[in-house]
């Protein structure tokens, strides 16, 4: 009988996780498509505030790598349903390629980095991901604009790693009281 609890235990956890998770996708998409709806700041294409970064930071530190790799998958398919080909293939390499240094920064250095400097790593690496299939489908290096990218990337980076720092608390008091199934504390 303890058995049977358990496994319906362990079953009801997972279930809540992959609701959540579809919660989170459903912001993430939901604030990515805000984020276009903003002027550009400069005139350079790929520089975006990121915000919908924070939501995958959160379901990385929360629910795991394999539930922040969903989100990254369903933000590129968002990108290609309303923006097109060239934009799923930046918003795949780059997110991709953001997710996996944010993975290994929060694994390797949970003390040492801070959340700013894995927000600021992150965009880099975002737009790093970008600038290789810009160049992939241009043919041609694009190097003039890669300045601009790490500006906007270390400024993008530090808003939202700045806006990850004050939200996790109570992103993580959410979730957990979510997890045990306490609604009403949240």
């Amino acid at each position: 009988m303890q058995l049977q609890d358990e496994r319906s235990s362990t079953l009801n956890t997972k279930a809540k996780k992959v609701a959540l998770s579809g919660v989170f996708c459903a912001l993430a998409i939901a604030i990515s498509f805000l984020e276009s709806l903003i002027p550009p700041i400069v005139p350079v294409p790929g520089i975006k505030p990121g915000f919908s970064n924070i939501v995958t930071m959160f379901c990385l530190t929360s629910l795991g790598f394999p539930y922040a790799l969903a989100i990254t998958l369903f933000k590129a398919v968002f990108a290609l349903i309303t923006r097109g080909t060239t934009s799923f293939f930046m918003s795949l390499c780059g997110g991709l390629l953001s997710l996996m240094v944010t993975a290994i920064l929060f694994r390797l250095s949970e003390k040492s980095v801070s959340f700013v400097g894995i927000g600021v790593s992150s965009a880099i690496a975002h737009n790093l991901g970008q600038l290789l299939v810009a160049t992939i489908i241009l043919g041609k290096t694009i190097l003039n604009i890669a300045p601009f990218l790490l500006i906007g990337g270390i400024v993008c980076g530090f808003v939202t790693g700045t806006i990850f720092k004050y939200t996790v608390p109570v992103l993580n008091k959410l979730t957990k009281n979510l997890l045990k199934g306490s609604i009403n504390k949240c």
